[in-house]
């Protein structure tokens, strides 16, 4: 066992120094070590890589942003995020710290493949085309295109 992990740990390194693609100690830590660092995306593989860059179909689109909410509303979304969105079990929706990013891809991922602290992958229940909706509706919150908006 521990000849293997020192191979392992000798491949890898001998890899990263051939590359020239040695980590900094600056790129080992934590985002919110970061100087400057604002985006709350973790360490690891993008999933800009995994699944390339991805674009909402529905953004704008006022009839699936109502659906996008239905849809949220149907599975259950709201039983982790709150009925609004703003928290319970899971994070809110509404403020602008997102833990593994914000862009489209980024939350298509997250609904997609689920996340450890405890969002469960929906890609085998959801379709993708409904997952977008529900992405287009998450845009609107804190906008005058939110459905069924909350007044402060």
């Amino acid at each position: 066992m521990n000849i293997r992990f020192g191979l392992l740990a000798l491949i890898t390194l001998t890899a990263g120094a051939c590359s020239g693609a040695m980590p900094s100690a600056e790129a080992s830590k934590a985002p919110a070590e970061r100087p400057g660092d604002t985006t709350g995306v973790r360490p690891g593989i993008h999933p800009d890589v995994l699944l390339g860059v991805k674009t909402n179909p529905y953004t704008g689109n006022a009839t699936a942003i109502v659906e996008g909410r239905r849809l949220f509303v149907a599975y259950n979304c709201s039983g982790c995020h709150g009925g609004r969105a703003g928290g319970g079990m899971g994070p809110s929706l509404r403020d602008s710290l997102w833990t593994y990013g914000s862009s489209d891809t980024q939350l298509l991922s997250d609904i997609l493949e689920g996340r450890s602290a405890g969002m469960p992958a929906w890609g085998k229940v959801i379709p993708e085309d409904q997952i977008w909706k529900i992405i287009a509706y998450i845009r609107t919150f804190r906008t005058p295109q939110e459905p069924d908006r909350v007044l402060q």
